[in-house]
């Protein structure tokens, strides 16, 4: 593919996971130089696993007196957006941080837990529970909570920490709001109405509320950690959610030339929908969007499944279809199903793997073939838990 000063090329990879903190143990994953054993936390919630954050020191990041007014997901945020500026250069440099572009994927603040259950408790025992929740809101949730569920608060976090003070915008909606932050994102850049953005999510897994939230429809996996393409719904659903924060510095090719900065990978195509699944529609937008990936030799999927068992099948099924001979890797099976953050970790993994030239090993043995040699070119994927589809594809910078 001929270059362009417009090509959307990645300069910066911010990455938090049960892994680890930063680029290096995802690039020990990839490359097959550290045995794959994925960190799963299967007492504290239980029956339900989950991947939780590793250790982070935080104030490698925000200031002991920033961290006092965000909640986990909020520092997961800031902390992986500092960690991508730092990646591309640009930390210190107050003139492009002040230029710069951001687009956040994010979902809701923390809940408080004990208000939560001493309404339920109340209610049980009252009949006028409107008037009682009234009582309880006024009386014993602390104020600040109102702010802390304001998604944009996180991009606002992020500005004030990191001077990133461009324009700025919030997706919420799951996995399809990381998908439609990448995608803007990429339209953006390609058609020059910006420069250099950063873009990403955060999700933080160990919360009851999230929890319960994904139970309701029963989609999460119980008992014991399982291969992503491994699990079967007698143990629940198949979801494992992952804690993740995400956040890639992404440049038109002339912007990143210019400045002398590293590239990672090209961002060739991007796409998300949504919209109903039923009577093989999932599969007909899918098959479309892989159309994206062109040619499918020496090229490795980076598959953002969900873990949902039906789900799972149905989109590995339309890749092997799709894209036949390319080498699958399911990576919500390493790192847990991160919602918001899945797609901008899908993509931060791909770019590395391409960076690197890497060999990346299986994830699920069983049902994933070794690659032969490195890829030249990547497709990554996430496929919603109930609603919301993407695909990108992805190439080496020759």
């Amino acid at each position: 593919m001929m270059k362009s000063d417009n090509d959307v090329v990645i300069t910066g990879i911010g990455i938090v996971s049960c892994l680890g903190v930063g680029k290096e143990p995802h690039v020990s994953v990839l490359s097959g130089t550290e045995a794959i054993a994925p960190r799963v936390e299967t007492e504290r919630f239980a029956p339900y696993p989950v991947h939780p954050l590793p250790e982070i020191d935080w104030s490698t990041q925000i200031s002991k007196r920033d961290q006092r007014q965000m909640e986990n997901w909020q520092r997961l945020g800031v902390f992986s957006a500092g960690l991508a500026l730092d990646d591309a250069g640009l930390k210190e440099n107050a003139e492009l941080c002040a230029s710069m572009d951001m687009i956040v994927a994010a979902g809701g603040g923390e809940r408080d837990i004990k208000v939560d259950t001493l309404i339920v408790d109340e209610g049980l025992k009252r009949n006028d529970r409107e008037a009682l929740l009234n009582e309880k809101l006024t009386t014993e949730l602390r104020p600040t909570l109102f702010l802390a569920q304001l998604s944009n608060l996180l991009a606002g976090n992020i500005s004030i920490v990191h001077k990133v003070t461009g324009s700025s915008r919030t997706f919420m909606g799951e996995e399809a709001a990381g998908i439609s932050a990448i995608e803007t994102a990429f339209h953006r850049i390609k058609s020059g109405q910006s420069t250099h953005t950063l873009a990403g999510g955060a999700f933080v897994a160990e919360r009851a509320d999230i929890l319960l939230l994904v139970e309701g429809i029963r989609a999460h996996a119980t008992g014991e950690w399982a291969p992503l393409w491994s699990r079967s719904p007698d143990n629940g659903g198949g979801m494992m959610m992952g804690s993740v924060g995400a956040f890639l510095v992404l440049e038109s090719r002339a912007h990143a030339t210019a400045r002398g900065a590293h590239i990672y990978a090209v961002i060739d195509a991007i796409e998300g929908d949504r919209g109903n699944r039923d009577e093989g529609r999932l599969e007909k937008r899918l098959t479309r969007m892989a159309g994206l990936a062109g040619s499918v030799e020496d090229t490795v999927v980076f598959s953002g499944a969900s873990g949902v068992v039906e789900l799972s099948v149905r989109e590995k099924t339309v890749l092997e279809q799709t894209l036949p001979g390319a080498a699958i890797r399911g990576y919500g099976g390493l790192a847990g199903h991160g919602m918001e953050a899945q797609f901008p970790l899908g993509l931060a993994l791909a770019a590395l793997s391409l960076d690197g030239a890497t060999n990346v090993p299986a994830f699920d043995a069983k049902n994933e073939r070794p690659m032969a040699k490195p890829a030249k070119r990547a497709v990554v994927t996430t496929v919603g838990y109930t609603r919301g589809e993407g695909l990108a594809a992805l190439s080496a910078d020759a």
